[in-house]
């Protein structure tokens, strides 16, 4: 191999488990690997500046080539618990959304259910930096991730997307999944689905090591196998299928 595999990754708690193998396993030597927000992960694979992101699956359709890697994602069956759609007033009297800078699947989701499931045709605005304050009166706010811990009582109402979405659809929702912009040797990509596969198996040494270096703002273990779910199995696939079908109808 002349150089090596340049692989980003989500940095919030959920993706622990699906990075953990990486870090501890000899495939980190053969790896130039960063840890982005969402949506740095997401433009860093669609500029081909790295080969691997476990990016938010949304960007699929502006890669000019992809191949999905592993048999793990980050998804939900029903709520996720940390993609939320918080407001100070009920659905069909928001007027406008200020859409996570973060993200780019949950701020489409938002769109998809305000278009299809809610049936409201809210004012969309994009954000930079710290917006959360501007969450008020007629204002609702997409707000995913780590910072959503904690925040479960601050707004009236908190609407769960993953959790919407499957009560739209019936189908699990998936936000992201390892994803490489181009052919990549068989060998490697051997190594590096085996090396996800012994995270997945060591997901409490993940979530001990998260806690060991984070301010502990959530119960980790309930977060990690209540709400999340990690296997990338057909009904997944189903959901990932669908929803792209309408974000390419928006």
């Amino acid at each position: 191999m002349n150089r090596k595999i340049k692989v980003s990754a989500v940095s919030y708690l959920n993706a622990k488990p699906l990075i953990y193998g990486l870090e501890h396993s000899d495939i980190i030597n053969d790896i130039d690997f960063t840890l982005d927000i969402p949506s740095l992960c997401a433009d860093k694979l669609i500029n081909d500046t790295v080969d691997i992101g476990l990016v938010p699956i949304a960007i699929l359709p502006q890669l000019k080539e992809y191949y999905v890697l592993t048999d793990y994602c980050i998804g939900a069956e029903g709520a996720v618990s940390s993609v939320n759609l918080y407001s100070d007033v009920p659905m069909n009297e928001i007027q406008t959304i200020l859409l996570d800078y973060q993200s780019r699947t949950s701020v489409m989701l938002c769109k998809v259910l305000a278009k299809r499931h809610w049936l409201i045709n809210p004012l969309w605005v994009n954000t930079e930096g710290d917006f959360e304050q501007n969450i008020k009166d007629t204002t609702a706010g997409v707000i995913i991730g780590d910072r959503t811990f904690g925040k479960a009582n601050i707004h009236k109402y908190v609407y769960d997307m993953a959790s919407e979405w499957n009560t739209f659809t019936g189908l699990p929702f998936v936000f992201a999944c390892w994803v490489a912009n181009k052919k990549l040797p068989d060998d490697f990509i051997k190594r590096f689905n085996e090396s996800v596969s012994l995270g997945m198996m060591n997901k409490e040494a993940a979530i001990q090591e998260w806690i060991g270096k984070n301010k502990q703002e959530v119960d980790v273990r309930e977060y990690l196998e209540k709400y999340i779910s990690y296997p990338l199995n057909n009904k997944k696939r189903m959901g990932m299928e669908l929803f792209l079908n309408y974000c390419s109808d928006l």
